[in-house]
């Protein structure tokens, strides 16, 4: 596959005419300021989604002051992720878990992939609360990303069973104006080659179209495998971001 580019204005996809595509710079802020303030603990200079929903957090910008406001709505041992434009720099009281390179991708709007009928045992449908503990399960498996006990309340999530047990899921994530985040990818080791993901990525995507919405996604810019089935779905590299998990001391 190409090289990502890494030219924090890289744009490969085509982006939409009515929104503003710069809202991707710093995704995770500008979902909590927008869509998903109501969930956002903090404010000023940092802010967060409560720990039950996952440890993704934002920075209006990477000062040793945002941080600081950041330490304080976390607490002492307390986990953030963060999205960053730069790679990210030691910081004062917080330890870094884990980094790395992250490929920003966006739909191209070429049409929402249609997918085979599932075998007659096999079903696809959408999850409920219901469901918590099945994907939990699932996530605790696979690590398909941060999943809590409330991840499944930021938007639809799609799931595939087979007698019974969930086999591969996908949801949303992120929400931001014009803009949806594909999430949660994941599909149990022992259905994998079967085209689950594409299956339960489709029905999101098509539920994120039909909202209006453009659907994007995050990967780590070194899982090929993961990106070749995203561009196969109509996603292109937007840019690159820095992953930065941290872990308050």
């Amino acid at each position: 596959m190409p090289q990502l580019d890494q030219r924090t204005d890289a744009i490969a996809a085509s982006p939409p005419s009515t929104v503003d595509v710069r809202l991707l710079d710093n995704p995770i802020w500008n979902a909590l300021t927008t869509e998903h303030s109501a969930l956002a603990v903090g404010d000023g200079l940092a802010r967060r989604f409560p720990a039950e929903i996952g440890p993704l957090s934002g920075l209006i910008e990477p000062s040793a002051a945002a941080y600081e406001a950041l330490r304080s709505v976390t607490g002492p041992g307390g986990v953030v992720a963060l999205f960053l434009q730069s790679p990210p720099e030691s910081q004062a009281g917080w330890e870094m878990v884990r980094g790395g390179l992250m490929s920003q991708m966006m739909w191209s709007g070429e049409g929402v992939p249609t997918t085979a009928p599932l075998a007659g045992d096999v079903v696809l449908r959408h999850l409920t609360p219901a469901d918590v503990p099945a994907m939990l399960e699932l996530a605790t498996l696979t690590e398909p990303g941060p999943f809590g006990e409330r991840t499944n309340e930021l938007g639809e999530f799609f799931g595939i069973f087979e007698v019974g047990r969930l086999m591969a899921m996908a949801g949303q994530r992120m929400r931001l104006p014009g803009f949806i985040e594909v999430s949660a990818v994941c599909t149990h080791p022992n259905t994998r080659g079967r085209g689950y993901a594409r299956v339960v990525m489709s029905e999101v995507m098509a539920d994120i179209v039909r909202r209006g919405s453009t659907p994007i996604l995050h990967v780590f810019a070194a899982n090929e495998a993961a990106i070749r089935v995203y561009e196969g779905l109509g996603f292109a590299h937007r840019r690159s971001l820095h992953l930065a998990v941290l872990k308050a001391e």
